[in-house]
């Protein structure tokens, strides 16, 4: 693919991206306009493909994220969670200190390299993660590879879980509208976020600076009643299509072996988290009475969006409580994942 034209290359990518998008959407699996193309840019990559995106491309897409992540995060979740704090609390802490130790474990058999098993066993927020991850001297693409295999095992093993309760089966997701009626103030406040917050996180040097930045300037914005977001799908479909292509375009062959040749572990990783989590939601219904749908989505390890359309299937879902879980062990990973990262990452070394 490296003796093509660099606009023959870019054609390819857009057309296999295209393909790849479109089959992870049919078969309903999770971060598909990501994955997608996080998949075409890893089989141009290891291909010879000498195209790459510019970096303020890059640096834009994840401030988009940085803003989708602000817009999601709503005073009322915040409000259930403070309600029964030490039950919350406690459950994100078992999570993250049990995918905490699996990425140790992979570190110590050096099966990956520095605090990429770290980074990619983080429960949840996995494109925080991949954002940040290289910032603090993991490899990126390992950190994805192993996020969003992990995003799919779960969501998939979710819905299967979820199917001996209640038939999710007539449920659809709502209809994506690709093109919705510009807002003009809530779309002009949103790139205003985006930009503002990227600037502000260079300023303060703060890592992975313009996802970081326009996330906390969002947040703070969005929680004050001071910003209405506008995210159409059409710009999270390129700012999706942006960083699968910058991470995959960076594989090489030498990389993708490595990769495959990490895969039981990673796999065994994963399956020993979900069972993990799956041993605190039965926890969670034996001694508090919790709805064992409720306490299995609201322990899942990832998957949050396809979480939510799952447990909004079911009334016997207390779907707050599976939110503000979900909510909080995301804002956990999202604050203390460098920090747990760095001091794991020195626990292996020692």
């Amino acid at each position: 693919m490296g003796g093509r034209a660099p606009w023959l290359q870019w054609m390819l990518l857009f057309a296999v991206s295209a393909v790849f998008a479109f089959i992870l959407e049919w078969a309903d699996l999770p971060a598909a306009l990501l994955v997608g193309p996080m998949l075409a840019g890893i089989v141009a990559g290891t291909n010879g493909a000498t195209v790459r995106l510019p970096k303020p491309a890059f640096f834009a897409a994840q401030a988009i994220i940085g803003c989708l992540i602000a817009a999601s995060i709503e005073i009322e979740i915040l409000t259930f969670f403070m309600r029964d704090w030490p039950l919350f609390l406690g459950a994100v802490l078992l999570t993250v200190a049990a995918s905490s130790f699996l990425g140790w474990l992979i570190s110590r058999w050096k099966m990956l390299p520095g605090t990429t098993a770290v980074w990619g066993s983080a429960p949840g927020a996995a494109t925080a993660m991949v954002l940040m991850a290289e910032t603090f001297g993991a490899d990126a693409r390992l950190v994805a590879f192993m996020q969003y295999l992990r995003v799919i095992f779960v969501s998939v093993t979710a819905a299967l879980v979820a199917r001996l309760w209640v038939d999710t089966s007539g449920v659809e997701p709502p209809a994506t509208v690709w093109f919705p009626e510009i807002e003009w103030p809530a779309f002009s406040a949103t790139l205003a976020v985006a930009l503002a917050g990227g600037l502000v996180g260079r300023l303060l040097r703060l890592p992975s600076p313009y996802f970081l930045g326009s996330l906390i300037l969002g947040v703070t914005l969005h929680l004050g009643g001071l910003v209405d977001f506008q995210l159409p799908e059409w710009l999270l479909a390129v700012s999706y299509a942006v960083i699968g292509w910058s991470i995959g375009l960076n594989f090489t062959r030498t990389i993708l072996r490595h990769a495959v040749r990490a895969l039981p572990q990673i796999i065994v990783s994963i399956l020993a988290l979900m069972a993990f989590c799956g041993g605190l939601a039965w926890l969670l219904h034996r001694h508090l009475g919790i709805d064992p749908l409720t306490a299995y989505l609201a322990t899942s390890p990832g998957g949050m969006d396809s979480v939510a359309i799952i447990a909004a299937a079911s009334d016997s879902v207390n779907l707050s409580f599976v939110m503000a879980l979900q909510m909080a062990r995301f804002l956990f990973v999202l604050l203390f994942g460098p920090a747990l990262a760095r001091l794991v990452a020195r626990s292996v070394k020692s």
